[in-house]
């Protein structure tokens, strides 16, 4: 049985970077579809975007339906990305477009709510903490993979092909899933047997905080990967190096949030380890526009930042009863999904209003604060 959960561990990772790969094809199209369709680039940034939308009205149902018939959730994700993947292929309008994005999105939605209560049900040991580190890694290194192979497929072969590419993976998953996964030994019957729309009220007060952390801690990333460029242009550095410097904080996300899970597991002290990475970025970020030294102390975020990740994402669990597991995790995303989508804008307002590039530096520090509160919430409502 230990072998047979981390090829599972496997197989929903390979799962979850294709949804990566999928929200990544918008992105590395972009300059083709502006020069041959001729949208703008505010019509990009909003195709990308939406990949998330549906997060906001989806997650919590997800969450619902997965309670009640699990790992099928999962393929009907998969199912609405290729879909979604095939429309974008053959679309020549941004209407048209746009159905394909909100739908595929949508499938996306459903994976990442299951996906998470699924390694979460074959990891019930302290072995938890290091299945999630490693699963959530799936994501900067499905959009890594993307950034790094997309434009390449886009030139070479058009823009369709790139679409057609996640429309392939995601296929390929879905095979892999309905081969391969099963529920561990009674979860199924029991959670069947168990199924209830309501979470009880101190799940639903921890899945509903434990949310907002990941949430904020996802939104600071953002914002240092979206406004950090032009800071260090500011600095006196190109562009190109000032994006260089920045895609650092990528590279060492996916070591370091792997290191954070396995020393919560090996070594314990999981609230510390959060609460120093959050203290650390924090400090660091605000920082970063007074140092004399930027590069290294942006480097001290990127290496301190990745710790919490996998540790967050175990914080429901240790709140959530089985039976209500796949529920709680919908709560927990649905406030993801909401941060994303509302939290980001405000970065971008305080750079405006405050005509400085230091200010979304700033602000994703203050993020990085209002998790560490958080999880002060959260520590004290557990005991």
């Amino acid at each position: 049985m230990s072998r047979t959960r981390w090829i599972i561990l496997a197989v929903l990772f390979a799962a979850r970077t294709a949804m990566a790969l999928q929200f990544q094809t918008v992105g590395s199209s972009g300059p083709l579809l502006v020069g041959q369709l001729a949208f703008s680039y505010s019509d990009i940034g909003t195709l990308i975007g939406l990949y998330l939308l549906p997060g906001v009205v989806i997650a919590f149902p997800g969450g619902v339906l997965g309670q009640r018939f699990g790992a099928k959730v999962v393929l009907g994700g998969l199912v609405l990305m290729a879909i979604g993947g095939l429309i974008m292929g053959a679309s020549t309008s941004f209407g048209a477009m746009t159905a394909g994005r909100l739908l595929s999105g949508t499938g996306a939605v459903l994976l990442n709510v299951l996906l998470t209560k699924m390694v979460a049900d074959w990891f019930t040991d302290r072995n938890v903490s290091t299945a999630l580190a490693i699963l959530v890694t799936s994501w900067p290194l499905g959009v890594g993979a993307g950034l790094a192979g997309g434009q390449a497929i886009a030139a070479a072969f058009g823009w369709p092909a790139l679409m057609y590419a996640g429309t392939a993976v995601s296929l390929v998953c879905l095979v892999l899933v309905a081969v391969v996964y099963r529920p561990p030994p009674g979860t199924q019957t029991a959670q069947a047997a168990a199924f209830s729309l309501q979470l009880n009220g101190y799940e639903w007060r921890m899945a509903l905080i434990a949310g907002a952390i990941w949430a904020v801690y996802n939104v600071g990333f953002i914002a240092l990967i979206s406004f950090a460029p032009e800071f260090f242009v500011s600095r006196g550095f190109s562009l190109a190096q000032g994006s260089w410097i920045v895609s650092l904080l990528g590279w060492f996300l996916v070591p370091m949030i792997v290191l954070g899970g396995y020393l919560g597991t090996r070594v314990g002290h999981a609230t510390w380890l959060m609460a120093g990475g959050f203290i650390v970025s924090a400090v660091a970020a605000a920082a970063l526009p007074v140092v004399g030294a930027p590069v290294a102390c942006f480097l001290v975020i990127a290496i301190a930042a990745g710790l919490p990740a996998g540790l967050i994402m175990a914080l429901p669990v240790e709140v959530l009863r089985p039976e209500s597991r796949a529920t709680g995790m919908g709560v927990y995303f649905t406030c993801y999904y909401a941060g994303m989508a509302l939290l980001p804008a405000l970065a971008g307002r305080l750079r405006d209003s405050m005509g400085s590039s230091s200010a979304p530096v700033f602000f994703a520090a203050a993020m990085m604060v209002s998790a560490l509160a958080l999880l002060g919430l959260f520590r004290a409502l557990q005991k």
